[in-house]
């Protein structure tokens, strides 16, 4: 559960959402929050239940003039973590992260101004547990995780973005995908921020593509995505809450988000996204597995090899019926894609 529009809620209405959040089975939290009152809303709502679920908290948002702000200064990130653990009830943080780098001069200024060193201090002492950052640009994500700091990286996910349209649009196909592929190789989880694009892939006439998709199939569309763990959409309402956690209860057909293959751009065109959508296989294998551990093992997943192996049908048991081909709503050739994976793992 994201918290940018939990504070929009009467205060009375948003302790009881939040409390029926954990009742209903979410035990994740981002509070990267569009106002510093929603801290003490979560304090009243879950402090009884405390080690039963687990904050992101972010160092560099501020909320000093108590709606959000964005600061590199520690001693101001000093306060603002201060307040926030007050106000929450709680004495540790699950994930604490390196918050909105967008930039590789705010990375440096973040580690310069000992902002770094604080949360790796704090977690020395056993007060933040783990390590996360959260960025929209995959090249600024990628000299983080070189830094070797992380366990979880909070990340834009959604069609929008990831073909190219929106403000946080960052990063090409390939260098979008290499994000993900690069958390999953190396055991870093995702947790997803804007996942239906601040709302605007819901409603045809803001829609990037003309088309509204639901929250349903942008969920199960991140979800999909390797190394994602969770997706955090802001809620609002009990109302908002219970809608989405329907989402267990769906069908297949109720998640299906295979329409976004007709306005993928040219160069997404003939690629794996792991959708499932060619499934059932006349022949059982677990086609997107099996392009997602090629893929994985291509750029140095030593697991990746192990996971292939370990699954019942291989790429060397297809019969090129292209019952696949003929479903894939990314123009993908997974007959010809199964030949090649069959030839790399010899199996």
């Amino acid at each position: 559960m994201g918290t940018a529009y939990i504070v929009e809620a009467p205060k009375n209405e948003a302790v009881k959402t939040i409390r029926r959040a954990f009742e209903g089975g979410i035990n994740y939290f981002d509070l990267a929050a569009g106002d510093g009152s929603a801290f003490a809303l979560f304090g009243d709502a879950l402090s009884d239940v405390r080690d039963k679920v687990m904050y992101q908290i972010h160092f560099g948002a501020d909320y000093s003039n108590v709606t959000y702000g964005w600061t590199l200064e520690l001693d101001v990130i000093k306060r603002s973590v201060e307040r926030m653990l007050h106000d929450l009830k709680t004495d540790y943080i699950n994930y604490g992260f390196i918050h909105c780098q967008d930039e590789s001069k705010d990375w440096k200024t973040y580690r310069d101004n000992g902002v770094l060193d604080y949360i790796l201090k704090l977690k020395k002492e056993g007060i933040v547990r783990h390590i996360g950052a959260s960025s929209h640009t995959p090249s600024v994500i990628h000299e983080i995780i070189d830094a070797d700091v992380i366990d979880m990286l909070m990340f834009s996910v959604n069609p929008a973005y990831d073909y190219q349209h929106g403000e946080y649009a960052f990063g090409g196909v390939d260098e979008r995908a290499g994000v993900y592929k690069r958390c999953e190789s190396l055991g870093i989880g995702i947790t997803v921020m804007k996942p239906f694009s601040g709302g605007q892939l819901l409603d045809a006439k803001t829609s990037p593509f003309g088309r509204a998709l639901t929250p349903y199939q942008c969920i199960k569309y991140s979800l999909d995505k390797p190394g994602v763990l969770a997706v955090l959409p802001g809620i609002q309402t009990t109302e908002e809450l219970e809608y989405l956690l329907k989402y267990y209860e769906q069908p297949e057909e109720a998640l299906d988000y295979s329409v976004i293959g007709t306005f993928a751009p040219p160069e997404a065109s003939g690629k794996c996204v792991y959708c499932n959508h060619c499934a059932p296989c006349p022949m059982g294998l677990e086609i997107a597995a099996i392009n997602k551990f090629y893929d994985l093992a291509k750029i140095g997943d030593g697991m990746a090899r192990e996971h292939y192996l370990a699954l019942e049908q291989h790429a060397g048991d297809c019969i090129g019926c292209g019952h696949c081909n003929s479903r894939c709503p990314f123009s993908v050739n997974q007959v010809s894609r199964m030949q090649e994976i069959q030839a790399y793992f010899g199996l």
